[in-house]
C-alpha cells in the first residue's frame, strides 16, 4: 500500500495544479476570505484543499462556479434540494409567499397548514414543533426524552452526526468519549453512550448498565459515509428500546422525506417516539428543524398546561416557523406525497449505481465497497464492506484515496462532500445522464487505483 500512497501523492499534486488553472477566481476569493472568516470558510465542512469553489448559480441538478465551470452536483445544499435547485414548485411558493410578508412574528394559518400534511405523511407524527435547525431539533428532542422519562443517559450511535449540540457532540471523527471541539466540557458528554451502529449487542449492553432515557439513531448514518442498517436491526432497536422502557429518536435531518415521504418510518415500518426533521422540511429556502412524535410525549412542551417552568420543556426561536420556509417546505412536501413514482425512478437508480461500482471495484481488484440505500450512497477504500462508522476507518488501507478522488472528481466536473468520506446526498431527479457521468469519473479513478497497484 506504500507505493499506492506514493502514487496517490503524485497524482494529488498534478490534479492540484488542474485544479488551481481552471478555478482562478475561486483562488482569488480565497485568498481574501481568510482574512475576514476563520479558514477563510462560512462552515468548516466546506473547506476542501487547496481551497474551496465559490458557486456563482445554480439550477437543477448543475452548479456554476465563479469562473464559469459546470458542476454535477451531488451534494445538493447539504441535502436539503429533494427537487434539484429551484425547482418551480418551491419558487412558486415562495414567490406567492412574500407577497404576504417574510416573517410575521405570530401565529399564522400557514404553519398549521404545514403540521396537518405532515401528521398525515410521516408516522406517528401527531404534533410536531418547528426549529431553525436540525442541531436545535435534536437538542429539543433530547431534553424532551429526558423530561418525559426523567432518566438522564443517551445513547447514540458511533460516527452519528447530530449537529453540534453539545451532549451530541461526541464520538463523531473519535471514539474516545471525549468532547469533539474546544469550549466542550467533559461534564457535558457524561451522560452520553456511543456505540457502534448495527450491533445490537452493544446496544443491550448499554441499556442494562445505564438507566436510558433515549436512544437516538440515524436510520442510515449520513456523515459516517451513508451507512445502511443490517436487515431487521431497526426492528431489534426498537424492541430493546420498548423493553427498558425508553425511548426512540430517529434523526432524519438526512431521511426525512428522501427515502420516502414519511422517511425512514414508513420506508423501514419501524417507528420512532421522536422523529428529528431538518433540510428538505424547507424546501431548501432558509433555515428549520422540527421535532415531533406521540402527543402524550409532545405535551410536555404545553406550557399552558403545565404552568411551573421545572414542569414543562421550554422551546422557543425568533424565525421559528417563519413564512418563507413553512410555505416552501409545505410546497414541496405535497408534490412529494402526490408523486411518489419519483421515488421508486430515483431509488432505482442509484441501487444500479451501488452495484455497479462493486463490481467495478471487484473486476479491478480494488479493495472498495458501497454502502447506502435509496438515493443514499457512499463508496469506501477499505479491507471489507463497513457496517459502522469504527470499521469505516479501522478497514481503510490508505489515507489518500478518498482525498484523490475528491480532487479528481471536482477537476472533472462533479462535486460532492467531503474529502474524508466519499458520499452523496443527491436530489431525487438526479436521472441516467447524471449517473452516467459520475460513473465515467468514479470508473477511470478506479482504474487508476488498479494500475498504481500493480506498478
Amino acid at each position: 500500500m506504500q507505493n499506492i500512497d506514493l502514487k496517490l501523492s503524485e497524482l494529488i499534486k498534478e490534479l492540484e495544479a488542474e485544479y488551481r488553472a481552471k478555478t482562478r477566481k475561486s483562488m482569488e476569493l480565497y485568498g481574501k476570505s481568510i482574512n475576514k472568516l476563520p479558514a477563510g470558510v462560512t462552515y468548516s465542512l466546506r473547506y476542501f484543499h487547496p481551497y474551496p469553489l465559490y458557486i456563482a448559480k445554480a439550477k437543477g441538478t448543475r452548479v456554476w462556479d465563479v469562473d464559469g465551470n459546470e458542476y454535477i452536483d451531488f451534494w445538493m445544499g447539504h441535502g436539503a434540494h429533494l427537487l434539484g435547485h429551484l425547482p418551480d414548485v418551491v419558487v412558486n411558493a415562495v414567490k406567492e409567499a412574500l407577497e404576504a410578508g417574510t416573517h410575521f412574528g405570530f401565529e399564522h394559518p400557514y404553519a398549521l397548514e404545514y403540521v396537518d400534511l405532515l401528521s398525515k405523511i410521516v408516522p406517528g407524527l401527531e404534533e410536531l414543533r418547528f426549529t431553525n435547525s436540525g442541531t436545535e431539533a435534536n437538542m429539543y428532542a433530547v431534553r424532551l426524552a429526558r423530561a418525559y422519562t426523567g432518566r438522564k443517559y443517551i445513547v447514540k450511535m458511533q460516527g452519528g452526526w447530530h449537529g453540534s449540540y453539545d451532549p451530541l457532540h461526541v464520538a463523531v471523527r473519535s471514539f474516545n468519549g471525549k468532547p469533539e471541539s474546544a469550549g466542550i466540557l467533559e461534564e457535558y458528554v457524561k451522560y452520553t453512550i456511543a456505540i457502534p451502529f448495527n450491533d445490537v449487542d452493544a446496544l443491550e449492553n448499554a441499556m442494562r448498565n445505564h438507566d436510558v432515557a433515549a436512544v437516538i439513531v440515524e436510520p442510515v448514518m449520513g456523515a459516517a459515509g451513508c451507512i445502511e442498517p443490517r436487515e431487521n436491526y431497526l426492528r431489534e432497536v426498537r424492541r430493546v428500546v420498548d423493553e427498558h422502557g425508553s425511548l426512540l429518536v430517529f434523526d432524519e435531518v438526512i431521511t426525512g422525506f428522501r427515502l420516502a415521504p414519511g422517511g425512514a418510518q414508513e420506508y423501514y415500518g419501524v417507528k420512532a417516539d421522536i422523529v428529528v426533521l431538518g433540510k428538505a422540511l424547507s424546501g431548501g429556502v432558509g433555515s428549520i428543524g422540527g421535532f415531533g412524535g406521540r402527543s402524550e410525549i409532545m405535551d410536555l412542551l404545553n406550557h399552558v398546561k403545565h404552568v411551573k417552568p421545572r414542569e414543562s420543556v421550554f422551546h422557543g426561536g425568533t424565525y421559528t416557523a417563519n413564512l418563507l420556509a413553512i410555505a416552501s417546505g409545505h410546497a414541496l412536501i405535497k408534490y412529494l406525497a402526490s408523486n411518489r413514482g419519483i421515488y421508486s425512478e430515483a431509488n432505482s437508480i442509484w441501487s444500479y449505481f451501488r452495484r455497479r461500482i462493486t463490481d467495478t471495484c471487484s473486476s479491478l481488484s480494488v479493495d472498495c465497497w458501497t454502502t447506502g440505500d435509496g438515493t443514499l450512497t457512499g463508496i469506501h477504500f477499505t479491507r471489507r464492506k463497513p457496517r459502522n462508522a469504527g470499521e469505516a476507518v479501522e478497514y481503510r488501507w490508505s489515507n489518500l484515496a478518498e482525498k484523490a478522488l475528491h480532487l479528481y472528481s471536482r477537476v472533472n466536473g462533479v462535486l460532492y462532500m467531503s474529502e474524508t468520506h466519499v458520499h452523496y446526498l443527491p436530489s431525487l431527479i438526479h436521472g441516467k445522464r447524471e449517473i452516467s457521468r459520475l460513473l465515467e469519473v468514479t470508473e477511470a479513478f478506479l482504474e487508476k487505483l488498479s494500475r498504481f497497484s500493480r506498478e
